[in-house]
């Protein structure tokens, strides 16, 4: 069953697992489940997605219950009036706080603009040998991404050299290697832990909270980060 946040007559969301497919992808053939089907059985209706999250990304979820909601909320995505924030654990110490303004190429090699806003929250260093240092830094930040690119918030961070952890491709390899032997680490550091906008109907402000599923309290507490605003 899958976690439902919020519902009415008009939309519902969800707390998306990692590793659920939204829907149908090329790039994931081998996906036999997919969110928009679990959630159309689990409430016996239609649903209809309004935004994406990755497959490995974990967090709100919002779906539209017809299209004439669908499409307000469409606009509204389209023109900024929502307000996603996501948790991430990365590599290293990274910047107090940050805009990343870099554009990303999307898969018809044109150029975008994307840009993320992200605050460090908290910093970790644990006694796991990685390249001869008898240590390894971590850091948990809470990112804004102004807008929606494809893989925005992995290719931003390791633009700047701190990578998401568990991520692939756009991470590092050696420490998705180092995590997965030492610590059976499959998971990406990545979850969409809250969603801000207004009603599509009523107009009334709404923040939709998701709490961190089981696998990034693990993480959370090997480095010993306080995530309990966030369970």
């Amino acid at each position: 069953m899958l976690e439902i946040l919020y519902q009415d007559e008009y939309i519902i969301a969800i707390n998306k697992p990692s590793g659920l497919l939204v829907h149908k992808s090329f790039y994931a053939r081998d996906a036999k489940v997919y969110a928009i089907q679990e959630l159309r059985n689990q409430i016996g209706q239609h649903v209809y997605p309004i935004h994406r999250l990755d497959r490995k990304t974990s967090g709100v979820l919002l779906f539209a219950l017809d299209k004439e909601v669908l499409k307000i909320m469409n606009d509204r995505f389209a023109t900024r009036e929502v307000e996603k924030k996501y948790l991430a654990i990365l590599r290293g110490w990274s910047p107090e706080e940050l805009t990343i303004d870099y554009d990303l190429v999307n898969d018809d090699d044109i150029k975008q603009n994307a840009i993320t806003y992200f605050h460090r929250l908290q910093n970790a260093e644990v006694e796991l040998e990685f390249n001869n240092k008898p240590t390894s830094r971590y850091c948990l930040v809470e990112a804004i991404p102004e807008t929606g690119r494809m893989h925005q918030l992995r290719k931003h961070f390791k633009h700047i050299f701190h990578p998401i952890l568990g991520s692939r491709p756009h991470g590092c390899n050696k420490q998705n290697k180092l995590w997965l032997e030492n610590f059976d680490l499959k998971g990406m550091m990545l979850h969409a832990h809250q969603l801000i906008f207004d009603h599509p109907i009523n107009n009334e402000p709404l923040i939709l909270n998701a709490k961190v599923n089981e696998e990034f309290s693990k993480v959370g507490t090997i480095l010993n980060l306080d995530l309990s605003k966030y369970q």
